[in-house]
């Protein structure tokens, strides 16, 4: 999430949050049958995964391969959920669009020897700081006049005169 609009810098974006997004990816198999998703220990920040695909590996054996994300629900309660029942004669790939968790997540391969893979996005959202936006109106104010300093002024064609 990005704010460049200045109407939204002049209502003040404190206490608003940033976004932050990094690539994701692990791989499940029946020797490493979970992956626990964590995040940082800072009170600042919040870490979320966004899981996009579940995919069958080349060497997936003609079985039922279940995935299981565990997650906190809105009561704060661990919930279990299959988010996929993968085969690679019928379906090697699921795509789940955006499904977002907040960390801490684990994934398990629930039944299945795997290898499955995992892909996504890694969500990091913190709070945007007084200060910092102090610094980023400094900045655009500092690139606005580099800007008109670097346009030359447009002159007028000299007309020839018939003779």
């Amino acid at each position: 999430m990005s704010f460049t609009d200045e109407e939204s810098l002049d209502g003040g974006l404190a206490g608003q949050t940033q976004l932050e997004s990094y690539l994701f990816s692990c791989e499940l198999s029946s020797k490493v049958p979970f992956y626990c998703f964590q995040g940082d220990d800072d009170d600042e920040m919040e870490h979320f995964v966004e899981l996009r695909t579940v995919c069958l590996g080349e060497d997936a054996q003609e079985e039922c391969n279940v995935v299981e994300v565990t997650a906190m629900n809105h009561q704060g309660k661990k919930t279990s959920v299959p988010i996929a029942n993968l085969h690679i004669n019928c379906l090697p790939m699921v795509s789940l669009g955006e499904f977002e968790l907040k960390a801490p997540v684990t994934i398990r391969l629930k039944s299945g020897s795997g290898p499955v893979t995992i892909s996504g996005l890694h969500l990091i959202a913190s709070e945007i700081e007084e200060s910092d936006l102090e610094e980023e109106e400094d900045e655009d104010e500092d690139d606005d006049m580099d800007e008109e300093d670097d346009l030359s002024p447009v002159k007028p064609a000299k007309k020839k005169m018939k003779q």
